[in-house]
C-alpha cells in the first residue's frame, strides 16, 4: 500500500493506548439495505448537493447502477454529470482526468459508486478539486489543510471497504509506487449499502473481493493497533463471511447473504481504519505488481501462510476467531492451523489458486518480493516482526 509511514502516522479518526483506552471518531453514516441506492437523492440533498459528480466505471453503466443512482438525484432535483473513467488501481493520471472533469462540470459533491477502484478515485479527486497540487503532495496523513466536498460512497463490490476508511490507495503513473494518501476529511459522509448493486458482480469479481475481505477481517484483529473497539468490527466482519463466503458462490441471486457480505466488509473496512493491516497486504502488493495477479487472488495465496507465521504470539486471538466459525472444532485443535486451513478451504471453493506454482511463479524473484514487501507500510503493523528473511519463508512456503 505504498512507502513505510511512520509508526505514529495513523489516521487521526481513533488514538489508541496500550492500556486500552481509546477515542473513536465515527465519520461516515451508514445507510443499509436492498434498495438503499433510492435514498441517494435524499441523502446527497441532505448533504446540500445540487450539482453531482458520480465516479464510475464503464461495467456498472452498462450494468444499469449508474442510471439509477443518476433517477435518484434527479427525482429529487439534482443534477449529475458522469466520469465513467474509473480503473482497476487508479493512477494519478486518471485522478488528474477526473479531477478536470469535475472543475469544468463545476460541482458540488460527490459520488464514488464502484468498487474500492471507484471509491478512491472519488476521494484523490476530492483532494486535488479543493485542495490544490497533486496526490504525491497528500502522500501520508492528514496533508489537506482546506475543506473537502461532501462524499457519499455506495461500494457495488463486498470488499475492500473503501467506504469505510479516510484513504485513498493511489499509484503513481510514471513509478506504479501506490501511495496511500489519509485525511480524515476525505471520508465519506455518508455509505449507501444496497446488496442489490453486488448481485451482478461476476463470479470471479465475488471470490477476489470476497478473500480481500476476508484477510482484512483477520488481519485486523491481530496488528499491533488493534483494540477493543476494532476488534468488534474485525470479529463480527469474519463471523459474517465465514457463514455466507460459500454461499454467494453458490446462490449468487441470495440476497440475504449479499447484504451479510456487504456488511462485513464494511466492518472490516472500519476496522482497518483504526487497526491497520498485517504481512498479509505486504507480501501481496509485490505479487500484484511484479505478477500481475488480481489483489484478491495474492491475498488469498498468502494469507494462510501469514496466519502460521503468526500463530507463536497470535494464538488466543486465532482461537476467539476461530471460535466464532459456523463449523464445530475440536478442542485440541491449533487455533491458527485451523483457522489457515479454514482460509484455504474458501480460497479452493472459490475456484482461486491457492499456490503460488499455480500462478507461473518464478522463484528467482523472491529476492526482489522479499525485498519489496520488507518496504510495505501494512507489514510494520504485523503482530510479529518481519525481517527480510521472514518474506523470503513466507514465499517459499507458499510456491
Amino acid at each position: 500500500m505504498g512507502r513505510p509511514v511512520g509508526q505514529h502516522d495513523v489516521p487521526p479518526t481513533i488514538a489508541a493506548a496500550s492500556n486500552g483506552e481509546f477515542d473513536y471518531q465515527p465519520l461516515t453514516r451508514v445507510v443499509f439495505g436492498a434498495g438503499a441506492v433510492r435514498q441517494l437523492g435524499s441523502v446527497a440533498t441532505e448533504l446540500g448537493g445540487r450539482r453531482v459528480l458520480i465516479v464510475s466505471d464503464a461495467h456498472l453503466v452498462a450494468a444499469g447502477h449508474v442510471d439509477r443512482a443518476a433517477e435518484s438525484l434527479r427525482a429529487t432535483g439534482l443534477d449529475s454529470v458522469l466520469f465513467d473513467g474509473a480503473e482497476e488501481n487508479p493512477t494519478t493520471e486518471t485522478v488528474d482526468r477526473c479531477t478536470a472533469f469535475a472543475r469544468a462540470e463545476k460541482i458540488d459533491l460527490i459520488v464514488g459508486l464502484g468498487g474500492g477502484s471507484s471509491m478512491d478515485c472519488a476521494k484523490g479527486c476530492n483532494f486535488i478539486f479543493t485542495n490544490g497540487g497533486r496526490m504525491e503532495n497528500y502522500w501520508g496523513v492528514g496533508k489537506a489543510t482546506k475543506p473537502m466536498l461532501p462524499m457519499i460512497a455506495v461500494p457495488t463490490t463486498a470488499g475492500t471497504g473503501s467506504e469505510a476508511q479516510s484513504f485513498a490507495l493511489i499509484a503513481d503513473s510514471h513509478t506504479h509506487q501506490k501511495m496511500a494518501c489519509g485525511d480524515k476529511k476525505a471520508a465519506a459522509r455518508v455509505a449507501i449499502l444496497d446488496p442489490e448493486l453486488t448481485a451482478t458482480m461476476p463470479r470471479s469479481v465475488t471470490a477476489a473481493t470476497g478473500i480481500d475481505a476476508i484477510s482484512h477481517a483477520i488481519e485486523t484483529f491481530v496488528t499491533t493497533r488493534r483494540n477493543r473497539l476494532s476488534q468488534v468490527f474485525s470479529r463480527e466482519a469474519w463471523r459474517l463471511l465465514d457463514a455466507n463466503f460459500e454461499t454467494v458462490l453458490r446462490e449468487p441471486d441470495n440476497l440475504d447473504a449479499r447484504g451479510a457480505m456487504l456488511l462485513a466488509a464494511n466492518f472490516a473496512g472500519a476496522a482497518i481504519e483504526i487497526s491497520m493491516l498485517g504481512a498479509t497486504h505486504a507480501c501481496a502488493n509485490p505479487l500484484t505488481a511484479h505478477l500481475g495477479l488480481a489483489h484478491g487472488v495474492a491475498i488469498g495465496i498468502m494469507l494462510p501462510h501469514v496466519i502460521r507465521f503468526n500463530d507463536p504470539v497470535s494464538e488466543p486471538d486465532y482461537e476467539e476467531l476461530v471460535s466464532s466459525m459456523i463449523r464445530e472444532v475440536a478442542d485440541d485443535t491449533d487455533a491458527a492451523e485451523c483457522l489457515a486451513a479454514r482460509v484455504e478451504s474458501l480460497v479452493a471453493e472459490s475456484g482461486q489458486p491457492v499456490r503460488l506454482s499455480d500462478c507461473g511463479f518464478d522463484r528467482n524473484l523472491i529476492p526482489v518480493l522479499a525485498d519489496e514487501a520488507t518496504r510495505q507500510w501494512t507489514g510494520k503493523f504485523n503482530p510479529r516482526p518481519l525481517e527480510h528473511a521472514d518474506f523470503v519463508a513466507l514465499y517459499e512456503s507458499a510456491i
